[in-house]
């Protein structure tokens, strides 16, 4: 594990960007993060333990883009029944524009889970998603296609929708954000929940060059899930009242 963080520090200080030529219709991208705690959707994923995250983008001029993300994971274990497996690939891809002063995206996410789910429910996901932008604010809403969405059996048809403000103050490189989202699992009622989020990060290319594209940040999650739904097996409520923080680098 330390190797894994030091290797993973070294990327955030030092590594390079791909390079184009300046008129190329494609650009590729990449992120490294360590967090404290890995949340989604106000659920922490690796019950409270630290995560180790990355991922990999294309786009193109036209507004066509496709990528994928990786982080570990302990919920697909301790909450899903998994007899082994630690990790989350996620594969997406869609296309964004604008119409005038709005923004606006469309696509299709998979959550994957390898491991031996020693036939436990599958946690694999795949969603369809649409979001609108405009100024500071946003708003998603996902569309689960899986007859067995992150583990609920039965349950295509489940839907999250979030809204979400980013606000940058001045030229400080203080971004300060919120969150508000609610989960519907169909045919799962119990498992329904809302959750919420304040957080700020902080652009520590503005105290030195050398730190250019590298964010640190903090955030308080909370959500009114049912403890009886959203315990794992080792007696941790995954729905938690919780503070994390996180450094990342884009690549």
């Amino acid at each position: 594990m330390k190797k894994i963080v030091s290797a993973l520090m070294a990327g955030l200080m030092g590594a390079p960007a791909v390079a184009l030529a300046e008129d190329s219709p494609h650009t590729f991208s990449g992120n490294v993060t360590l967090s404290s705690d890995y949340l989604f959707r106000g659920i922490s994923q690796t019950g409270g333990d630290a995560a180790i995250q990355g991922g990999l983008d294309y786009s193109h001029a036209s507004g066509f883009y496709l990528g994928t993300w990786a982080s570990n994971v302990g919920w697909i274990e301790d909450f899903q029944g998994y007899k082994s497996g630690n990790m989350e690939i996620d594969l997406y891809g869609g296309y964004r524009g604008e119409l005038g002063p709005v923004s606006y995206d469309v696509g299709v996410i998979g959550y994957f889970y390898p491991g031996d789910n020693g036939g436990a429910t599958t946690g694999d996901t795949t969603e369809l998603y649409i979001g609108l932008g405009w100024k500071w604010f946003s708003a998603k809403y996902a569309y689960s296609i899986s007859d067995e969405t992150f583990g609920f059996a039965n349950s295509d048809g489940s839907n999250y929708f979030e809204i979400n403000a980013s606000y940058p103050v001045g030229e400080t490189g203080l971004t300060l954000g919120a969150h508000w989202g609610t989960f519907s699992f169909k045919n799962n009622g119990a498992q329904d929940y809302d959750d919420w989020k304040v957080s700020a990060a902080y652009d520590m290319g503005k105290l030195s060059p050398v730190m250019s594209g590298v964010t640190l940040g903090v955030a308080y999650s909370d959500s009114n899930a049912g403890k009886s739904a959203w315990t794992d097996a080792n007696g941790r409520y995954l729905g938690d009242s919780t503070t994390f923080v996180w450094i990342g680098k884009a690549l």
